[in-house]
């Protein structure tokens, strides 16, 4: 299996600030095509939502604070300019070798 390691485990910070949240996979989840890593939003009382897809698209209706970079082994998820609103969990998920990605393959 592929181990996703995410740095910091937690953070404040003030309105304005930048944010960056690291993730690292143990083997490499980038292809020729794609690199398969998410990032997602958990806020209090809400369903998770998904904010970046394939490491760096915006999911649609997701304001463009928020962005994500990287591939092979190594990502990074940004809010350029956190907000209240922002408070929450942020988390990274690769779905290169996930039962999902398994079978629509």
């Amino acid at each position: 299996d592929i181990v996703v390691t995410q740095t910091p485990s937690s953070l404040q910070k003030n309105p304005g600030d930048r944010v960056d949240v690291q993730c690292k996979t143990s083997s490499s989840v980038t292809s020729s095509s794609y690199s398969y890593m998410n990032f997602y939003q958990l806020l209090p009382g809400q369903k998770p939502k998904l904010l970046i897809y394939y490491a760096t698209n915006r999911f649609e209706g997701m304001p463009d604070r928020f962005s994500g970079r990287g591939s092979g082994t190594d990502f990074t998820f940004t809010i350029n300019g956190v907000r209240p609103e922002d408070e929450g969990e942020y988390y990274c998920g690769q779905i290169n070798n996930s039962p999902l990605h398994k079978r629509l393959k």
